[in-house]
């Protein structure tokens, strides 16, 4: 295994066994393993492995894959569905409107479906903006939404 790899593979063990609130916490954590990484690189390494930021109730914020989202129940939430509190469509745009702090851990789930339906996502704080194929139905983006997410509010 390369250099790259065994990185990547130790940043996923690290986030899934520690609760990490920031790239340098993690650095650090790197380095305790004779592993060494600049912020630019985990920045990198964290858009191939979907690694996003989650609110935390205790440290405010931790880094969670997307394999681990959902399974994470110290979150604050037990499912990301919680979180969602409205769907709306205009053409072949789509806006969820999540709780703050809440977006960019339902993008990485909504990226991680790869529906055909959704082209991709944009996260922000409480806003996710997906762009939809030509002809999606909307319908069908709501069914694959609450397959992601099964507590999903009727919206």
């Amino acid at each position: 295994m390369g250099k790259k790899n065994e990185r990547l593979s130790l940043i996923k063990r690290i986030i899934s066994e520690e609760l990490i609130g920031s790239q340098e916490e993690l650095i650090q954590h790197l380095e305790r393993r004779g592993v060494h990484a600049t912020q630019s690189t985990l920045s990198r390494d964290f858009k191939e492995i979907n690694i996003s930021k989650m609110p935390h109730p205790e440290k405010g914020y931790i880094y969670v894959s997307a394999e681990h989202i959902a399974s994470r129940t110290e979150l604050g939430t037990s499912n990301l569905g919680d979180a969602i509190l409205d769907v709306k469509f205009s053409a072949n745009v789509g806006v969820i409107i999540t709780k703050s702090g809440y977006a960019n851990a339902v993008g990485v789930i909504v990226d991680s479906r790869k529906s055909h339906d959704v082209l991709g996502t944009v996260a922000g704080d409480n806003t996710i903006i997906m762009v939809l194929r030509e002809g999606a139905e909307h319908d069908s983006v709501m069914a694959m939404l609450r397959g992601a997410f099964p507590t999903i509010k009727s919206l």
